[in-house]
C-alpha cells in the first residue's frame, strides 16, 4: 500500500503543481469538472519510472517502457470527457490498459471496467497500482486488443489507447446500441481521434483532432 505522502506528492508532485495541469486543461478546452477532478486526484507519478516523476504533471506523454507510453494528460482528458459526454451506461471496454494511468481516471466516473492489454508485464503492474489505490471496479485480460473481450459485451462504452488503421470489426460488434466508442484511428503522423456513435442501424463518426499514439498490434 502506497504512503499517503506518496499518494499526495511533493516538490514537482506537489498539489500546486497538479492545480497548474488542471487549468491548462480547462484553458485548452476540457470543461468537465469530473474529468478535471480526476486528473487533479489521481497521482500519475505513481505510474512512471521514479526517475521521471518531476515531469509526471506536464501535459506530456512519457516513455513506461516496452516500447509503451503513458499518455498526454490532455488526451486522456480529452478521451474520458468525450466518452462520458451523456454517457448514461455502466461498463466500459478499455483496450491498452498500459501503465494504468487511464484505468485510474475513469474508473470512479463509469461502475465497471473490463481493460485488455497485450502486454503481460505491463497489466501486471497496472492492476497492483490500481489496487494500491483501492481501485477495484475493473477487470484485467491480458489478450489482443483487436478482439475486444466478448465475454462481457455489448459495452455502453469502449475506449481504445492505441491507434488502428482502421476500425476494429470486433469493437464495432463490441459496441451496444447507443453507446460510444472513442480511438485514434490512423498511420503514424495522421492519427485521427474519433468518436463512433451506434445507432440503430448504422454508426455516426465524429473527428475529435489529431493525436499521436502507439499502435493497435495484432495478437497476444
Amino acid at each position: 500500500m502506497q504512503h499517503k505522502t506518496d499518494i499526495r506528492g511533493i516538490g514537482m508532485t506537489s498539489a500546486r503543481t497538479r492545480d497548474r495541469l488542471v487549468q491548462r486543461l480547462r484553458d485548452n478546452g476540457i470543461k468537465s469538472n469530473a474529468v478535471l477532478e480526476q486528473i487533479r486526484n489521481v497521482p500519475r507519478h505513481l505510474f512512471v519510472d521514479e526517475a521521471l516523476a518531476s515531469r509526471a504533471y506536464e501535459d506530456t506523454a512519457l516513455p513506461i517502457g516496452l516500447g509503451q507510453t503513458i499518455s498526454q494528460p490532455y488526451v486522456v482528458a480529452r478521451m474520458t470527457e468525450a466518452l462520458l459526454d451523456g454517457f448514461e451506461g455502466e461498463k466500459v471496454l478499455e483496450i491498452g490498459t498500459g501503465c494504468g494511468y487511464q484505468t485510474a481516471v475513469l474508473a470512479p466516473l463509469v461502475k465497471q471496467i473490463y481493460t485488455v492489454e497485450r502486454i503481460r508485464e505491463l497489466q501486471r503492474k497496472a492492476k497492483q497500482r490500481l489496487r494500491d489505490l483501492d481501485i477495484y471496479n475493473v477487470q484485467f485480460r491480458p489478450g489482443d486488443g483487436w478482439e475486444g473481450w466478448a465475454k462481457y459485451a455489448p459495452y455502453d462504452g469502449i475506449l481504445v489507447a492505441a491507434a488502428a488503421p482502421e476500425l476494429p470489426e470486433k469493437l464495432l460488434e463490441q459496441l451496444a446500441p447507443g453507446g460510444r466508442l472513442i480511438m485514434p484511428v490512423g498511420p503514424a503522423g495522421r492519427q485521427d481521434l474519433v468518436m463512433i456513435t451506434r445507432k440503430d442501424d448504422h454508426y455516426e463518426q465524429v473527428s475529435l483532432g489529431a493525436v499521436s499514439f502507439v499502435p493497435l498490434v495484432k495478437g497476444k
